[in-house]
């Protein structure tokens, strides 16, 4: 390992963290395990449903992850010195990002594990891949290429915490992680890796449902909606 990558590894523990402290007191968070994350090379895909999401995801997933995120965060100075010693990699959204690619593959080569929101942003109901909205290809072209697994996670209840009540001790809101079996890329390529990820993703969310008996309420709502409860 080489300086750098010592420094941006302590600084990545430091801050997640730090994070993870300070959401402990707004969520109580259950991981659900059904599979473990492999050890190698492996692209990490989930719903996304708040700004919380990477944090917790980043303070709850045993393995260090390497975020996909759009370029517009690396806009200032400080940002852009913050989420780059986070390791985080930028990608337009808004075109074809050869560079972020590459540098994903090359993340992938080095045996570690790339985070993507396949749905491009925060979303809820019908827009949520949880009931089987569409998903953008990059994390399964990314996976394709590299020859390596993508390993689906679904987070529940994250979205609560816009709520201000919810910060109260005794009202923490309750926040579900779910890991599901690996899924290899097969002869139909990304898109047949896509279609088999969605399907697992939905799956994976009715384990979880079933798992921890929630209801039609613990599912993705949106921030105004969560805002709005008393």
């Amino acid at each position: 390992m080489t300086p750098r990558d010592a420094f941006h590894l302590a600084f990545y523990h430091f801050v997640v963290g730090s994070l993870k402290n300070l959401l402990r007191l707004g969520a109580s968070v259950r991981v659900v395990p059904f599979a473990k994350i492999p050890a190698g090379p492996c692209v990490m895909v989930s719903n996304h449903i708040s700004h919380f999401d990477p944090p917790l995801l980043s303070g709850y997933l045993p393995r260090k992850i390497d975020w996909i995120a759009m370029a517009e965060l690396f806009g200032t100075k400080w940002s852009k010195a913050g989420f780059t010693w986070l390791d985080v990699i930028p990608v337009d959204r808004h075109g074809d990002d050869r560079q972020a690619l590459r540098t994903a593959i090359k993340r992938l080569e080095a045996g570690r594990m790339i985070g993507i929101f396949p749905e491009g942003g925060i979303r809820d109901g019908e827009r949520s891949i949880l009931s089987g909205a569409e998903m953008r290809e990059g994390a399964f072209l990314l996976a394709a290429k590299a020859g390596c697994p993508v390993v689906p996670v679904v987070i529940l209840g994250s979205e609560r915490l816009y709520n201000r009540r919810n910060w109260i001790s005794w009202r923490r809101a309750k926040v579900y992680i779910a890991i599901g079996d690996p899924i290899f890329p097969a002869e139909g390529g990304r898109k047949q890796l896509r279609d088999d990820t969605a399907a697992a993703l939905i799956c994976l969310k009715d384990r979880l449902v079933e798992a921890c008996q929630l209801t039609d309420d613990d599912l993705p709502h949106s921030p105004q909606e969560r805002m709005r409860e008393p």
